[in-house]
């Protein structure tokens, strides 16, 4: 029986996805996009917010190199048409989905590992956490939306020096650089993860929808427009979910925001 690339797991309303080569450094190639994007439509169905780690020593150390090599070198034939590249169409999934992703982070972070973590909508990492895009040294360049995430978070400044020095970021200074949200004791990247993941699950899921899909749009947006899609989505009819969730606050029975920390 062949191993899966991808773990799955669901517990309650958490679905667990592992990046499953730790042979080689959950490295991507094809196969296992195309079993993450299986994983992650599953999510979508079932579960109301998910996490995203890596099995064994590393989150993912990036590109499998030796397939892009086969690539380059003919090996592998390019399609007959230009279609969109499977790596946005999967990370997009992640990142503009009907659920939120929580990115549990420890070892290699880097390239398209720190791509995919990026498609994640919080991420905690463990104090073993390296992120870098070593791609210019590679004599490739970034191909799985991280000109666009990546950028976004850290800046052009910050991911120019990154690519043309190819250094690594250690935990604290992906913190700085808000790569990462939490940063927290070797080893306890998933369980912070899973208990951050816990908290968002308790959520409505029309407002985690709205979180995760009006905050991103809003940023590509004029300033009018970007108050008038807020506008839109904070006058829509209210479900009777988030009724009893005002009046339990109103009434006084809403737990207190510092009781209530992940």
């Amino acid at each position: 029986m062949t191993t899966p690339l991808i773990t799955y797991q669901l517990d309650g309303n958490i679905a667990l996805i592992g990046l499953n080569r730790p042979d080689k450094r959950n490295a991507i190639n094809d196969p296992l996009v195309d079993e993450l994007r299986a994983a992650v439509l599953r999510a979508h169905e079932e579960a109301d917010v998910a996490v995203l780690y890596g099995q064994g020593s590393n989150f993912c150390a990036g590109l499998d190199l030796a397939e892009a090599l086969a690539r380059a070198t003919g090996q592998i034939k390019a399609p007959r048409k230009r279609r969109r590249h499977n790596w946005h169409e999967v990370f997009d999934l992640i990142a503009r989905g009907p659920i939120p992703f929580v990115a549990a982070l420890h070892g290699a972070v880097v390239g398209g590992g720190l791509e995919l973590a990026m498609a994640a909508h919080v991420r905690v990492a463990d104090e073993t956490v390296v992120c870098g895009l070593p791609e210019g040294q590679r004599g490739i360049f970034v191909g799985g939306g991280g000109t666009v995430r990546i950028q976004r978070v850290v800046g052009t400044t910050v991911m120019m020096d990154m690519m043309l020095t190819g250094r690594l970021l250690d935990a604290a200074e992906s913190e700085r650089e808000h790569i990462v949200r939490y940063v927290v004791p070797a080893g306890q990247a998933l369980d912070k993860a899973r208990a951050i993941a816990e908290r968002i699950g308790k959520n409505s899921l029309e407002t985690n929808w709205m979180i995760i899909n009006v905050l991103p749009r809003v940023q590509d947006l004029s300033h009018d427009d970007g108050l008038f899609l807020e506008q839109l989505n904070s006058a829509r009819a209210r479900p009777p979910e988030a009724e009893a969730r005002l009046r339990e606050f109103v009434d006084g029975k809403a737990k207190k925001l510092q009781e209530n920390q992940a």
